[in-house]
């Protein structure tokens, strides 16, 4: 392992033009975001704070006003578009509707250029190691929201990103089936412990996947306002570490960071 990030988003500010012609929104202002090689860090902060729009500048889906972002040291331009050497997995299905789901696996697969067969074999591959062997033939309709989830996970995974960008991958999901999704992440992350940048409003999920949890502050404006090492042990079941004294002791710590910010965003939406 390398000491060079690799994900380093430095300092970054983004603004947008405003609808009635008016001073430009400021989402994020001069923020600085580091992911090491094999690490898994997650994002929490109060709604709206830029949580997203941090992670499409790192996607390389949206260019920041100022600041720079680099992908294992080299500098992500304009002019190169995405971060390929990311896969982005959304909060939203990103699941093609008319494809089976061993056809939206392999999708990433064929549009590099995979021959169908080999593309097929590791589709069933993925298949397996997601729990959907067997399922191959049914389209996203007839699924449930958790082998939704499983199918997107292997369509991202199938394509072998260095980076794993998450946004709020599971929110959708009834509590159960989360804390299933997320050991199950766990476990493929385990295997080759890729570099994992995870958006999350729930301060639990982040504190039991990672390994630093960053907070951000309210906006406009967001920036880091804290950064916090989660020494848990791995590996790790999300519902029982949760349980521990260390964890909870961390939970109060981050919570105390985040705690005005989450009250500060309430009072400008109810302002609104």
């Amino acid at each position: 392992m390398s000491g060079i990030p690799a994900l380093a988003l430095e300092d970054i500010t983004c603004r947008f033009a405003a609808r009635d012609g008016g001073a430009p929104y400021t989402a994020v202002a001069k923020s600085t975001l580091r992911v090491a090689e094999g690490e898994f860090v997650s994002v929490v902060g109060p709604t709206g704070c830029g949580k997203s729009t941090l992670l499409n500048v790192a996607a390389g889906l949206l260019q920041p006003s100022s600041g720079t972002v680099s992908v294992f040291g080299e500098t992500l331009v304009a002019a190169q578009g995405v971060n390929r050497r990311a896969g982005y997995m959304f909060q939203a299905d990103a699941l093609m509707p008319w494809r089976t789901g061993i056809d939206n696996v392999v999708a990433g697969l064929e549009f590099r250029g995979a021959p169908r067969a080999e593309a097929l074999a590791q589709g069933e591959l993925w298949l397996r190691r997601v729990g959907l062997a067997g399922f191959g033939d049914r389209y996203p309709h007839q699924m449930s929201g958790g082998m939704r989830k499983r199918l997107a996970l292997a369509q991202t995974l199938i394509l072998s990103p260095d980076i794993l960008l998450m946004d709020e991958p599971f929110s959708a999901l009834d509590v159960q089936t989360r804390q299933l999704m997320e050991n199950e992440l766990l476990a493929l992350w385990a295997e080759d412990r890729k570099s994992v940048l995870f958006i999350t409003h729930d301060l639990e999920e982040a504190i039991a996947l990672s390994d630093r949890v960053v907070v951000l502050s309210a906006g406009p404006a967001t920036r880091p306002i804290g950064d916090f090492r989660v020494d848990l042990p791995r590996p790790r079941d999300v519902s029982e570490i949760r349980m521990t004294p260390e964890f909870l002791a961390l939970h109060r710590e981050i919570w105390a960071a985040m705690k005005e910010e989450v009250l500060k965003a309430y009072a400008a939406q109810k302002a609104s």
